[in-house]
């Protein structure tokens, strides 16, 4: 019988920190099936570029510090909020 509890949380980096140092089994009496997903997932855009325009954003991700989807994804949500 396990005495710590679940966290109750929507934050996926607490849930990953707690089961990254807990194991499943010691929490089974405070489990319970749902029939609906708890997380709502993004969308998935594909967005095809030449070869070299692929290049050219990941070394300016890279200048940057940042990976070149994340890159790609700020410029596409800044300008969708300046279309808003």
């Amino acid at each position: 019988m396990s005495t710590a509890k679940i966290p109750q949380t929507d934050s996926i980096q607490e849930l990953a920190r707690f089961w990254d140092t807990h194991d499943l089994t010691e929490f089974e009496d405070q489990l319970r099936e749902v029939g609906e997903p708890v997380f709502d997932r993004q969308s998935v855009v594909e967005i095809p570029l030449p070869p070299q325009d692929v290049e050219a954003v990941k070394k300016l991700a890279e200048n940057k510090g940042v990976g070149y989807t994340e890159l790609i994804r700020s410029w596409v949500m800044e300008k969708v909020r300046a279309a808003r």
